[in-house]
């Protein structure tokens, strides 16, 4: 589909991944709504791109938080023609520690953010997506989901991170042939290391490490590289129902 002219629900587009992805979006002619828990931070952003953008404070895991940000963007620019869930988190519990077993609080809280979330916003999103006219290819509207090469390759203390985007991944073929006859297209991204205000926290030591574990190039990703991707999903319609690593031929060791 094209972007220009066309709008796009961004979950987690107040920082890292997301808002790469709302720039590109906008820079390529369309209009992007920045889904995020950071009212502040995401207010900021949207004012950044004038009319092109507005925020809607949403939590993922609400039902009623997403349906409000849809019905925004349906009043605000019309329709809803792309959806990227950017929004997730990091956890990192051993399944048995000196502390006892995995806290099933934290397991449960994760896979309801990282994947529920995912689940929550996609399906809504298209469903707003089925009121528009398919356009010359059949096409009414793009699903991308973003996993995480943790899915395939789970470092010591991951179990819950893993199996959240795991279940991410597990959902993209069935989501997509559930959509098929819809004209809406599902596909997933796996990011590997990525240079994200997360790991921007870490120390220079530690960032060493991890530039010098990605084959080539050897570095962590640019954000900017993610949107690259997703703008190239967006537009080709043979793209659909598959994984696709971003990683830089990154394969994690157990830690």
């Amino acid at each position: 589909m094209e972007i220009k002219g066309n709008t796009a629900l961004v979950t987690g587009g107040a920082s890292g991944l997301g808002l790469a992805t709302v720039r590109r979006i906008v820079k390529a002619g369309g209009n992007a709504v920045i889904m995020d828990v950071d009212e502040q931070r995401g207010n900021e952003v949207a004012s950044e791109f004038g009319k092109s953008a507005i925020f809607a404070k949403t939590d993922v895991t609400s039902e009623l938080d997403v349906q409000h940000a849809i019905d925004m963007t349906t009043n605000t620019f019309g329709g809803v023609h792309f959806c990227i869930n950017c929004a997730g988190t990091g956890l990192a519990m051993r399944t048995v520690s000196k502390s006892g077993p995995h806290k099933l609080d934290s397991f449960v809280w994760l896979i309801k953010l990282n994947l529920i979330g995912t689940f929550n916003t996609a399906s809504k999103a298209a469903s707003a997506m089925t009121f528009h006219e398919p356009n010359q290819n059949g096409e009414r509207g793009v699903i991308v989901n973003v996993a995480s090469i943790a899915a395939f390759d789970g470092q010591i203390g991951q179990a819950a991170y893993s199996a959240s985007k795991g279940g991410v991944v597990g959902m993209t073929l069935p989501m997509a042939r559930d959509l098929a006859a819809l004209g809406i297209r599902v596909v997933t991204i796996a990011p590997g290391l990525f240079d994200t205000p997360l790991m921007a926290k870490l120390p220079e030591e530690v960032r060493r490490s991890l530039n010098e574990s990605v084959p080539f190039p050897r570095r962590l990703g640019n954000p900017g590289e993610f949107a690259m991707l997703v703008e190239h999903v967006l537009t080709n319609p043979y793209l659909n129902g598959e994984t696709i690593r971003l990683d830089g031929a990154l394969r994690m060791a157990p830690k």
